[in-house]
């Protein structure tokens, strides 16, 4: 039995996008075990993949924080065993930065990558022993199952899988939606105005909303858009596995460019995506439920377009 070790380190978004290289590459190598480098925070939501063996957390971000700490250079000695354990026939790099390729340079066995025309960081192709050119302008999905395939000798073909189950609601709980506003980067934000309008529309129709958060600035919006609302609900803060199993249980999503709503498109939950300061042909919502992208960068939509975009794909989707 051959053993192939995937490195896709961050961000959420990024680890979702290679979930249907993953899928894939079980199916076309039932014969091989599967094991994942993956940032700590991110490590529930991959041991949730059936195609695993096994997960190797990193503590990258973390480590950064005290990096001249002896527990930092205990864990980091520990790491490296964990990624030294065993050889690899191949370790495949679909991350493409620096920090990933590092990490290829300790694994044991054929390190893959993307070519210096297709990589995210040019230094890093120098830390692998197979280039391929993938090009650039393919959304994230594409381009892992390509880099995947090169590396392990098949063509990539047939509809994008995530393979992760969706599970069933929690049964007795009242239908809701989840309001993902948060995000990380400050251009990808919807106003926070929109929100409570978007709100009132969606509690007209019935609909329960869930306003789920990831850092304090982030709680307190969630709060003041809830107090806005009539029947809304700040939930306490989770982990990503227990966060797949809300967001699987919704009936519908809307949320902008940010790690949870790949997460409900990865889960088959019908959504709605506001970009404002992304591009959706590079990074959108990627899925096989009814999928509505609304705006684009530097085009915010307006509460009128995402109802209306609502309307038409997601609702009647």
């Amino acid at each position: 039995m051959s053993d192939i070790l995937f490195i896709k380190t961050s961000s959420l978004g990024d680890v979702i996008h290679h979930m249907p290289a993953l899928n894939e590459a079980r199916q076309r190598r039932p014969d091989a075990r599967f094991f994942w480098v993956v940032e700590e925070a991110f490590a529930p939501l991959a041991r949730l993949h059936p195609a695993l063996s096994g997960v190797i957390p990193v503590a990258a971000r973390r480590w950064r924080r005290r990096p001249l700490a002896p527990s930092t250079w205990r864990e980091i000695a520990d790491f490296s065993r964990a990624v030294r354990v065993r050889a690899y026939d191949a370790v495949v790099d679909t991350q493409g930065l620096v920090r990933s390729a590092l990490i290829a340079g300790l694994a044991r066995g054929a390190r893959h990558g993307y070519d210096a025309g297709s990589v995210r960081e040019r230094p890093a192709a120098w830390f692998y022993d197979v280039q391929h050119g993938v090009a650039r302008a393919l959304h994230a999905v594409a381009r892992n199952r390509i880099l995947t395939g090169y590396a392990l000798g098949y063509t990539p073909a047939g509809p994008v899988d995530f393979g992760l189950p969706r599970g069933a609601p929690d049964a007795g709980r009242p239908p809701y939606a989840i309001l993902l506003h948060a995000t990380a980067r400050p251009e990808k934000d919807w106003p926070e105005t929109s929100w409570v309008a978007l709100g009132h529309a969606l509690a007209a129709r019935g609909a329960g909303l869930v306003l789920p958060w990831g850092t304090k600035a982030e709680h307190a919006r969630s709060r003041r858009i809830a107090a806005a609302l009539p029947n809304a609900e700040v939930p306490d803060r989770q982990p990503l596995d227990r966060m797949a199993r809300l967001i699987g249980g919704a009936a519908f999503v809307v949320g902008v460019d940010t790690g949870l709503l790949h997460l409900a498109a990865a889960l088959g939950v019908p959504l709605a995506g506001i970009f404002v300061g992304s591009e959706p042909g590079l990074t959108g919502p990627v899925g096989q439920g009814p999928i509505a992208v609304i705006g684009g960068r530097d085009r915010p939509p307006s509460v009128a377009e995402v109802l209306a975009a609502l309307e038409r794909h997601v609702w009647r989707g």
